[in-house]
């Protein structure tokens, strides 16, 4: 059992509107982020997550997103891993997101 935080998509949403520092990776592939990203997401997919991933500051809260939550949670144990201490899984993924969509 993983010791990854979960937020849902309501949660979230209000953080993004209440303007809270957080800092969304989306770790889907490019072809489905073309159907839209969270807005002011980070575009990291997961296959290129241990090539990139000293990009993020590790000082930084993290809310990793994927489609439905799985790769996200790979992500997520991945950053936990590698010395990142605030991360959090999005739970259900982008679908279960019905909140405002930006486009690559």
């Amino acid at each position: 059992m993983s010791t990854i935080p979960e937020m849902n998509a309501e949660t979230l949403n209000a953080k993004i509107s209440a303007g809270e520092n957080i800092t969304v990776v989306d770790v889907r592939e490019d072809e489905e982020v073309e159907e839209g990203m969270i807005p002011g997401a980070v575009h990291m997919k997961l296959g290129d997550l241990p090539y990139r991933y000293e990009e993020l500051n590790k000082a930084d809260h993290h809310v990793l997103v994927c489609r439905s939550g799985r790769r996200s949670m790979k992500a997520s144990e991945f950053l936990k891993e590698n010395g990142f201490t605030s991360v959090t899984n999005f739970e259900g993924g982008m679908l279960s997101w019905s909140g405002d969509l930006s486009y690559k």
